[in-house]
């Protein structure tokens, strides 16, 4: 069972500017849980004028992340490998969502999450799986290092 969320954000373990350009608000990490908010402006919106599908999707990644990485958050990062999403209502208001630790192995963590509007009814709920990464091979090969909230560390 997951403790009660903090009433005020917590930082993020992991600097991440497209979490951070999201608004999205961490409340809980720990125990192979986590909990995070975002309170929906008009930039969320799809044409409906109801939260877009990617913000959930975005809502989901970051909660079971963040719930795979809450057991060692001085660790490695995590890969999003795969991800199933499920759509059950429109989202508005301010969304809650709430991540949990499956299962994980020495390389790999299996979570799932859910997406709650303001009146707790559920609209979203996703599945993934995540590789722990140390560092990510990118363009020409270079490794690029995980981006501390303390600033980068060597691994």
């Amino acid at each position: 069972m997951m403790a009660p969320m903090s009433r005020s954000p917590i930082a993020f373990p992991l600097r991440i500017p497209f979490v951070e350009q999201l608004g999205l608000e961490l409340h809980a990490c720990a125990g192979g849980a986590s909990e995070l908010r975002v309170d929906l402006k008009e930039a969320h919106m799809n044409s409906w004028e109801v939260a877009h599908g990617g913000v959930l999707m975005t809502m989901l990644d970051v909660a079971m992340a963040t719930a795979a990485r809450s057991l060692n958050l001085d660790g490695p990062g995590v890969a999003t490998v795969e991800m199933k999403t499920s759509f059950m209502r429109p989202a508005e208001c301010e969304l809650r969502a709430a991540g949990k630790l499956l299962h994980r192995t020495s390389t790999l963590a299996f979570c799932e999450a859910s997406v709650f509007d303001g009146d707790g009814q559920l609209c979203a709920h996703g599945t993934g799986t995540f590789k722990y990464v140390r560092a990510l091979p990118a363009k020409g090969r270079q490794l690029k290092a995980l981006q501390r909230q303390d600033g980068p560390r060597a691994e």
